[in-house]
């Protein structure tokens, strides 16, 4: 016979037998090109900062960045040759949200969207109001169009073709439809590598974006995404960023999601609300982002052939600490090889990339 004495013993220890989940922690993940900024919000956190003020810190670095060319300053610019900038903030302890979209000439729509958040009674602001709003807090209008920029819309510009073969910005219709020598002889100051790069991304247009989402040791979470938006866009066109519900949920009882790829595919699952609602049902963060990309997919009747022609990658953080990031596909064919897709965190023991589950799979 148990007395008393042991069975309290006894039932003390049954949460730890039964595996009861630990509490929470500081984990920030990211899409692959925020290992920097992983490593910034997590400053913030072990210093016991906010975490909203963590991940904005942490994308301020892809934004002030030139050199990345699909956030911020130094974006690729839509058809005209303009920079427009998106960015949507959500705060998981007080439960509000703000956005910004099309937004020209300010480096850090993310620090707007939280204005915006944070000082009126709106959740998204775009345009020429966006802009208002954002010079009336202090913000210093500048160029976000790099040289290096300029010359991948310039490429671009030649690059385009009607079914004769004619562009209004080539020398001719004798000339050729593929970079070489000629492409050197317009750009004689241009090396090789860039003018490479120039190519790459005038003919496949990058779709890139920074998705950060973190959790403190207090249970708290915030989420960012920031973006200057498919390239050679049409002039005003918003993706998936500064949605939320779509580029970016947090829900302060589930956990949160982002996204990073082509903005228009996600649009139509909803795919951050769904994650974090597939969560809050019982899936993984892992299965939650496979789910709403089986729906991406589902929406072309998993026709292989019209998906291979866009990727899509979703990023999931539980209230738990528990994290996954999936894609449609298993990675880029570059060069004849596959690079798999990868995904930025920290929880602790320094930024680090992991490997992306994936939907779909191509072979090199």
């Amino acid at each position: 016979m148990v007395n008393r004495r042991e069975w309290l013993m006894g039932t003390a220890c049954l949460p730890a037998l039964r595996g009861a989940a630990p509490g929470p922690r500081n984990v920030v993940i990211a899409s692959a090109n925020g290992l920097r900024a992983c490593t910034r919000a997590m400053e913030i956190l072990q210093a016991g900062g906010d975490t909203l003020d963590a991940v904005i810190a942490g994308v301020n670095i892809n934004e002030e960045d030139p050199e990345d060319t699909t956030v911020g300053y130094g974006g690729l610019p839509n058809e005209e040759g303009v920079v427009e900038l998106d960015a949507s903030v959500m705060h998981g302890p007080t439960r509000r949200c703000g956005a910004v979209a099309a937004l020209r000439n300010i480096k850090t729509p993310s620090k707007v969207a939280r204005l915006v958040m944070e000082r009126t009674d709106h959740v998204m602001l775009v345009g020429e109001g966006a802009l208002r709003f954002a010079k009336a807090h202090g913000f210093k209008e500048e160029d976000l169009l790099t040289e290096k920029a300029r010359l991948a819309w310039l490429v671009w510009k030649e690059s385009l073709r009607d079914r004769q073969g004619h562009s209004n910005w080539s020398d001719g219709l004798d000339a050729p439809l593929k970079p070489g020598a000629w492409l050197r002889r317009k750009f004689p100051g241009v090396d090789e590598a860039t003018l490479a790069w120039a190519w790459e991304v005038a003919t496949n247009p990058p779709t890139g974006t920074i998705n950060c989402l973190a959790l403190n040791a207090r249970g708290e979470m915030s989420g960012v995404t920031s973006t200057s938006g498919l390239a050679w866009k049409i002039p005003g066109r918003v993706g998936d960023s500064p949605l939320p519900g779509a580029g970016l949920w947090v829900d302060q009882d589930v956990g949160a999601a982002g996204s990073t790829g082509r903005g228009e595919e996600n649009i139509r699952v909803a795919g951050a609300h769904t994650i974090v609602e597939n969560m809050r049902r019982g899936m993984s963060p892992k299965e939650a982002c496979l789910d709403a990309l089986e729906r991406v997919a589902r929406n072309f009747q998993h026709d292989r052939s019209r998906l291979a022609r866009f990727d899509l990658v979703f990023y999931a953080l539980r209230k738990d600490g528990e994290y996954a990031a999936a894609s449609l596909w298993n990675g880029t064919i570059r060069e004849g090889k596959l690079v798999p897709r990868r995904f930025a965190v920290n929880d602790g023991a320094g930024s680090r990339l992991e490997p992306c589950a994936f939907l779909l799979e191509r072979k090199a």
